[in-house]
């Protein structure tokens, strides 16, 4: 369909724009959360973490993570994401900040999309614009007073070469990472908690929008989430999918008016990239995409009097 061309080859365009993107939708709401005194999800305060980290590890995390320290963690982290300063290695601290409190607040596993987005950071880098693209290229002109002080030195260049085979499935990551967090809050917040979900659909009065009975409306919403994760997770019709998931989370914020908007910044930003990078290897769109592509080839070989040998 030439519709579908012309946008695919636009979103291609905008691949060198993904990690700006990216950036963007994990530093806002980190940054954000700091300030606001919750732990990336406003469903885990952070005293709340402070506590459990410090019954967990009392001899050794007691003294670093006190609430003003987590807070400035958080704020610390989403400045740095937020101007593309030290964009990989910031992005890596902020991985090592979810993968050493999911263990002892679980609840943060309702933002589970941000581990993918740092670890699609700590795959591109900065981008443009950035920090990190303003001192390497000061870094890298010659004559200038930086390149000769530049702390970093060949780091940079060698980290980023190590990872080029690794940046080919950074479309995946983002696709199964915005697949996995709809099929979680589906499954576990709507269809193995109906009771809890109908009453949210009764207080904000959501049958008024769909009008069918509370039930009705839980498993309605959680087999649709649970759904188009699982089409995500599986690479097929991955753009519509994203395109669909962006339309999905708008409608919630509607429909649930006191919902903190900037917490869901993230996921907003994860379905973007997804939408704007397609599926990537190890997806049912690529493979379909290979075979239509070698039949074509197949035909235009039968067409062609020197292909046959005619």
């Amino acid at each position: 369909m030439p519709d579908l061309a012309v946008l695919a080859d636009t979103l291609d365009g905008y691949r060198d724009l993904v990690p700006w993107m990216l950036r963007l939708s994990v530093g806002l709401p980190t940054l954000g959360a700091g300030f606001a005194g919750y732990y990336l999800s406003p469903a885990v305060p952070t005293g709340s973490v402070s506590e459990a980290l410090t019954a967990a590890y009392p001899d050794v995390l007691a003294p670093l993570v006190a609430p003003p320290v987590v807070r400035l963690l958080l704020i610390g982290v989403g400045f740095a994401l937020l101007t593309g300063f030290l964009t990989r290695a910031t992005a890596a601290v902020g991985a090592l900040l979810w993968l050493t409190v999911v263990p002892v607040a679980p609840d943060l596993l309702l933002a589970m999309e941000y581990p993918v987005l740092f670890g699609a950071l700590v795959l591109t880098g900065g981008g443009r614009p950035s920090a990190d693209e303003m001192f390497a290229r000061v870094a890298q002109a010659e004559g200038t007073y930086y390149r000769r002080i530049d702390p970093l030195g060949e780091w940079p260049r060698r980290v980023r070469t190590a990872l080029i085979p690794a940046r080919r499935y950074l479309p995946t990551l983002l696709r199964v990472g915005l697949g996995g967090a709809f099929v979680f809050l589906g499954v576990t917040q709507k269809l193995l908690d109906p009771a809890r979900a109908a009453l949210v659909v009764e207080k904000y009065g959501l049958t008024g929008v769909v009008p069918v009975e509370p039930g009705m409306w839980v498993v309605g919403a959680g087999l649709t989430e649970a759904g188009l994760g699982l089409l995500l997770l599986a690479g097929l019709f991955t753009r519509g999918g994203a395109a669909l998931a962006f339309v999905v989370l708008t409608t919630t914020l509607f429909g649930l008016p006191d919902d903190p908007v900037l917490a869901h910044v993230s996921v907003f930003g994860l379905a973007s990239a997804v939408f704007t990078l397609g599926a990537g290897p190890l997806s049912l769109d690529r493979l379909l995409a290979d075979r239509l592509a070698s039949r074509g080839d197949a035909g235009r070989a039968e067409g062609d009097p020197a292909a046959t040998g005619d």
